[in-house]
């Protein structure tokens, strides 16, 4: 009774030894996430991040609870040299707004409050959920144009070679799609291309929770991300072609151009989970389930 009421009072006061860096870190992460809430998760390119945010934390909670015996504070040193770079970083990106640092330093600054309250044992342990948050993080959109640009020209020549043997009047010229009277940008018919990140975030969220942290599994997985945001986006812009075809330009543009997006990234969901079925059968990339 007296080595349990001891326990009790060791975690006790094992928390009270966290509560400074613990608000710290949320002093500084409300404001961050209702910035990102307001601006980023609005946009397609962003709007898999708050789903990340839950999932990743769900994915650290219920792994931190099988591994409560390897639980040790970390080193105030290591904590301290991983939490002060974060918060420059983020009041660098707070003071001139740029969303991209203020959110990495949150995550930094999120490091280093796991760090001192886990310790590096469960830290490495945790390799996978913490990794997964990256992709949270909101990638510039200079860097999501430079990388997509050529997947959204070849998407859209291949969508336009498969509707014209069918007698669909679309020719394509540069960056923009002729359908009849009618001309659509292929900037914005392959605005899905930006959901490669979400595609492979919950691609590798799926192989975790089906086959636990298999670094070659995921890497497997991830490979093919790109070649299936590609064929998820040609089937959205055949069905943005042909609803301007048949409807105009306005009903494609309109909240049909939403739907289209949704089954967007539910084709892409359904060819990751097809994926991962046909992956399994290999030998190589069998591994136990968690």
């Amino acid at each position: 009774m007296e080595a349990s009421v001891s326990r009790v009072r060791l975690t006790t006061r094992d928390r009270l030894q966290h509560w400074p860096i613990i608000v710290g870190f949320a002093l500084i992460a409300l404001p961050a996430l209702i910035t990102l809430a307001s601006q980023e998760w609005s946009r397609e390119s962003g709007v898999h991040e708050p789903l990340v945010i839950a999932t990743g934390a769900w994915l650290i909670w219920r792994d931190i609870q099988a591994l409560k015996p390897l639980i040790r504070r970390g080193s105030p040193l290591v904590t301290a040299a991983i939490l002060m770079p974060s918060v420059l970083i983020y009041i660098f990106g707070t003071a001139f707004d740029f969303l991209v640092l203020e959110a990495a330093g949150v995550y930094g600054a999120g490091l280093a409050c796991t760090y001192d309250v886990v310790g590096g044992a469960v830290m490495r342990r945790l390799w996978f959920p913490l990794f997964y948050l990256i992709f949270a993080l909101p990638a510039p959109g200079w860097v999501l144009d430079q990388a997509t640009a050529p997947l959204k020209e070849l998407a859209s020549t291949v969508s336009t070679q498969l509707l014209q043997p069918f007698g669909v009047p679309v020719v394509r010229e540069g960056v923009t799609l002729f359908i009849a009277q009618y001309q659509l940008l292929v900037e914005d018919a392959c605005a899905g291309m930006n959901a490669i990140l979400g595609l492979t975030s919950l691609g590798l969220f799926y192989a975790y929770l089906q086959h636990g942290a298999s670094w070659r599994y995921c890497a497997a997985l991830a490979v093919f991300i790109i070649p299936i945001a590609l064929l998820a986006n040609v089937v959205r812009i055949i069905i943005l072609v042909l609803i301007t075809w048949q409807f105009g330009n306005e009903a494609a543009q309109g909240y049909l151009h939403g739907t289209a997006g949704l089954v967007t990234f539910g084709t892409g969901l359904l060819l990751v989970f097809s994926l991962d079925s046909l992956l399994t059968k290999f030998r190589v990339f069998r591994v136990k389930a968690r």
